[in-house]
């Protein structure tokens, strides 16, 4: 049997060492051939478009391996519709699909079922925690504070006098230490 491992931390801090070695260990022991790893460091299991995830998809494709394998299923991704289309469109190309963690084969019946359970639960985990932050940054907005990025104040009578100088905007906005849309926006909400 053919595998290709998939492997995904969501920060640069983290490493796919262990989700390697256990997968390695998991196809050794069925006597089955690792074709290719593929990985994406430090990317949310929220973003449908990643680079591994899309090499591993062009490979199946192509009909590079016969299973995919992955350590948990939310390394392949937390959004339900995007897990299901990837599974879909893996069980129409011809492709199994197993994660360790949850113990799913999509060979069987039973496999299909639970994965779709489980992905549905991934997306509420996920939703739950949305929710946390949003009402977090509610609270603190409540309380006064300043949310996001300072705003850089911006000396525009200077500004103007570069540009009536004949000064590109682009390099206005260096000399002020301030990106170019910052220049942009105050010039064009002070006149």
């Amino acid at each position: 049997m053919r595998v290709a491992l998939y492997l995904r931390v969501s920060t640069d801090k983290q490493t796919t060492d262990p989700q390697r070695l256990d997968l390695e260990r998991y196809c050794q022991a069925r006597g089955w051939e690792i074709v290719g790893r593929f990985e994406d460091l430090g990317l949310s299991g929220t973003r449908d478009r990643r680079a591994g995830l899309d090499q591993l998809m062009i490979a199946a494709r192509r009909r590079e391996f016969d299973v995919i394998a992955v350590a948990a299923l939310d390394r392949l991704g937390r959004s339900t519709r995007h897990l299901l289309n990837t599974l879909q469109e893996f069980a129409d190309l011809g492709v199994s699909f197993i994660s360790l963690r949850e113990g799913f084969d999509t060979s069987t019946a039973a496999g299909k079922l639970l994965m779709t359970v489980v992905a549905a639960i991934g997306e509420f985990e996920r939703a739950l925690i949305v929710e946390r932050v949003r009402a977090g940054l509610r609270a603190a907005k409540a309380k006064g504070r300043t949310l996001g990025r300072p705003r850089r104040i911006v000396d525009v009578e200077l500004a103007r006098m570069l540009r009536a100088e004949g000064r590109p905007s682009k390099e206005i906005a260096r000399l002020m230490g301030v990106k170019l849309r910052t220049l942009q926006r105050v010039l064009a909400t002070r006149g």
